[in-house]
């Protein structure tokens, strides 16, 4: 039953990603936003509302360890896997947008969230503060968007094009975002119920099983967006998404958590630190002829399978492992070194008039 239920969850979440990505881009167009906002808001946050739901409900049973590690786990699996395999299918072409603002907020929220943790929790008045900045945040984007559009010479009106056809597309993308988010809590499920089977703790459920099964949706409508050539929704769904995961996911959480979050120390001394590593790996990475290669997205997926197979052979003593300062320098330092040479390599191309 457990296995039915996967299956069924990837069917719904691939069919789910399409619809979602065919409204929300040409709906885009109908309004006169740019995909790239649209990727950044209604794709990002919509992908993100497993997240949410897996995240609340951990907390109301008094599971932190799930609902925070869920959080970080998918962030990680966002930069890394996501923009990894997008990368494989088709270069991805960085707008400038992402690296001059969207990635320097995305390093400053994962930079926050270590900062308001070092006490071994998040309080209410950390997650109001998270809420209060991702209101923040999409208010700009939207009024950022509005005031290049109204800059632009004004698109001549259709008269061809009712609100009906308005209708069809916001349709769209209710019906592809219930399926995301219906195909996400199967996957989650049968995974959770794999994962427990073989004695993990709940840590460690929340940062790989949980996490993986929850970005499920992220995973769909970046590989189906980079497939039908949306490339700014591709990047824009991971950036905006793993924004929205910090500021929106684990404010709402704490904020209808009895006692706010605790954060365990492990998370602190290492997953925390490894999040804020990859959102900081991208910035050389995009900064290189303004893309990411298909070389670099193999080099983001080697750098996953090197975490997600650290947390597999530590799951038995995630808590007290005495190597964990060896392991941030055998995993941080590398990531540090080769996005650097990166840069080198790459600066002729970064040079070169876009």
């Amino acid at each position: 039953m457990q296995l039915f239920l996967f299956i069924v969850g990837l069917v719904a979440l691939v069919a789910g990603a399409e619809l979602l990505v065919r409204g929300a881009s040409r709906l885009a167009l109908s309004f006169g936003v740019s995909p790239l906002v649209v990727g950044l808001t209604v794709v990002a946050f919509g992908t993100s509302a497993p997240e949410v739901a897996v995240s609340i409900g951990a907390a109301l049973d008094g599971r932190s360890d799930i609902a925070v590690g869920n959080v970080v786990g998918s962030n990680i699996f966002n930069v890394l896997f996501i923009l990894g395999v997008s990368a494989l299918i088709t270069p991805l072409i960085v707008d400038t947008q992402i690296i001059r603002q969207e990635i320097p907020i995305m390093i400053g929220a994962s930079a926050l969230l270590a900062a308001l943790g070092l006490d071994g929790s998040l309080s209410w008045f950390d997650c109001g503060l998270l809420l209060i900045l991702l209101v923040a945040y999409t208010v700009f984007l939207i009024w950022q968007s509005r005031r290049i559009t109204a800059s632009a010479a004004p698109a001549p009106a259709d008269p061809k094009e009712p609100s009906a056809h308005w209708l069809k597309l916001v349709i769209l993308i209710v019906a592809g975002l219930g399926l995301l988010i219906a195909g996400s809590h199967w996957l989650v499920g049968a995974a959770i119920a794999f994962a427990k089977t073989l004695g993990v703790s709940d840590l460690v459920v929340g940062l790989t099983i949980v996490a993986a099964g929850t970005s499920m949706p992220e995973v769909a409508t970046s590989i189906t967006a980079a497939l039908r050539g949306q490339r700014d929704i591709a990047i824009g769904n991971v950036i905006g998404s793993n924004i929205f995961n910090i500021l929106g996911c684990l404010g709402l959480t704490g904020l209808v958590s009895a006692n706010g979050l605790q954060i365990a120390p492990s998370l602190l001394n290492f997953d925390l630190w490894v999040m804020i590593a990859t959102a900081f790996a991208c910035v050389p990475i995009c900064l290189s002829g303004r893309e990411i290669a298909r070389w670099e997205g193999v080099l983001f997926l080697g750098y996953y399978a090197a975490y997600a197979t650290y947390l597999i052979l530590a799951a038995q003593a995630h808590d007290a492992l005495p190597a964990m300062s060896f392991v941030m320098l055998g995993f941080v330092l590398p990531i540090t070194v080769v996005t650097l040479a990166v840069v080198a390599l790459r600066q002729p191309a970064a040079r070169t008039p876009q």
